[in-house]
C-alpha cells in the first residue's frame, strides 16, 4: 500500500488529499472529515484507519483535509475569513472534480459527522456532482441535535453554543487544538454557521438563504447509508441521525446502530466507530461489500 500527498492550489490556498492506494484503478472514494477534526480520522502513516483498510482491500482512496486544516495550508488564523459555505459552494466541488478528472472514474463519499452534512449540502446544492457520485456512506451524521438532557446542556447549550463563540472571538478562530476540544481549529464563520444548524431550525444558508431542505427533496439520492454507534450520545445520536435522513427526503438512505445487542463486537461511540481495532474485523468487512455492490 502506498500513501502520498496532493496538493491543489486555489485561490491563494492548498487543499491536501491524501493518496491511499494498493493498486491504481480501483473504484475512487472522496472521504470528508468533520468539525474541530482533519482527514486523520480516516488514516495514519503506519496504515491504520477505515482509508487505509479501503485502499488494502482494492479502492482507490483519497482524504481531504478542508481548507485550513491538516495539511491544507495556510493554517487556519485569526485572519481565516471563510466558513462552510465556502466548503458547500467550491472546496468540496472542486475536489469531487479532481478525482473524477483524475481517475475517470465515479467515486464513493464517505464522511464523518458534519463531513456528511456538507456532502448532502453539495449534493442537494450542486445535482451536477451526483453524476459523479456511486454511493454514499455517513457515520454518525447528524444536522440539527433534537435531543435533550443534561449533557446537550453541558455540551452544546453551554459550550458550543455560548462558551466557544466567545473563545473564537478573543483570538479570531476557536483554537480547538488549545483547548483539547479537538483535532484541528475552526474559523469564527464555520462556527456561526455551524451553530446554526445545530440548533434546531430550517436547512438554509446562513449566508444567502439558500433552501438546501427544498433542494434535497428535488434529487434522486444516490444509495445511501447511515451507521451510529449506541454510544454516540451527543454528535451523532440516533434520533438525530435519523431525523437528517427525513430531512433529506432521501428514499434510498438505509440506517444502522452498531451495538453489542445488534451483533458487534462493542458499543460504538462517535469516535471509535472509526478509531477502533475491533473495526476491522466488525463492520470495516461489511461496509467493504456494502462499496462492492455499487
Amino acid at each position: 500500500m502506498q500513501q502520498e500527498s496532493v496538493f491543489i492550489e486555489d485561490q491563494g490556498h492548498q487543499l491536501h488529499l491524501r493518496h491511499i492506494y494498493k493498486n491504481t484503478g480501483g473504484a475512487p472514494i472522496l472521504m470528508v472529515h468533520g468539525a474541530i477534526e482533519n482527514g486523520r480520522i480516516f488514516y495514519n502513516e503506519q496504515g491504520k484507519g477505515l482509508g487505509c483498510y479501503l485502499a488494502e482491500q482494492g479502492f482507490d482512496v483519497y482524504v481531504m483535509d478542508l481548507r485550513g486544516r491538516g495539511l491544507s495550508t495556510p493554517l487556519i488564523n485569526a485572519e481565516s475569513d471563510y466558513g462552510q459555505y465556502e466548503a458547500i459552494t467550491h472546496d468540496i466541488p472542486l475536489l469531487i472534480d479532481y478525482v473524477f478528472n483524475q481517475t475517470g472514474q465515479t467515486m464513493h463519499l464517505v464522511s464523518h459527522s458534519w463531513g456528511g452534512v456538507l456532502v448532502a449540502s453539495v449534493l442537494a446544492r450542486h445535482s451536477e456532482n451526483l453524476a459523479k457520485v456511486r454511493s454514499n456512506l455517513c457515520f454518525g451524521t447528524k444536522r440539527s441535535i433534537t435531543i435533550g438532557g443534561f449533557e446537550k446542556l453541558l455540551k452544546v447549550d453551554l459550550f458550543y453554543n455560548r462558551i466557544a463563540p466567545k473563545l473564537a472571538k478573543r483570538k479570531g478562530f476557536l483554537d480547538a487544538i488549545k483547548y483539547n476540544i479537538g483535532a484541528d481549529n475552526e474559523t469564527k464563520k464555520s462556527l456561526a454557521h455551524s451553530i446554526r444548524w445545530v440548533n434546531k431550525g430550517p436547512w438554509h444558508d446562513p449566508l444567502d438563504g439558500f433552501d438546501y431542505q427544498s433542494a434535497a427533496s428535488d434529487i434522486i439520492w444516490p444509495p445511501t447509508w447511515h451507521l451510529t454507534g449506541i454510544n454516540d450520545s451527543i454528535l451523532g445520536n440516533q434520533i438525530d441521525v435519523k431525523y437528517f435522513i427525513e430531512e433529506t427526503k432521501n428514499s434510498n438512505a438505509k440506517f444502522s446502530l452498531l451495538a453489542k445487542r445488534n451483533g458487534n463486537a462493542i458499543d460504538y461511540g462517535h469516535i471509535d466507530i472509526l478509531t477502533s481495532p475491533k473495526a476491522i474485523k466488525d463492520h470495516f468487512p461489511i461496509i467493504t461489500d456494502w462499496l462492492q455492490q455499487h
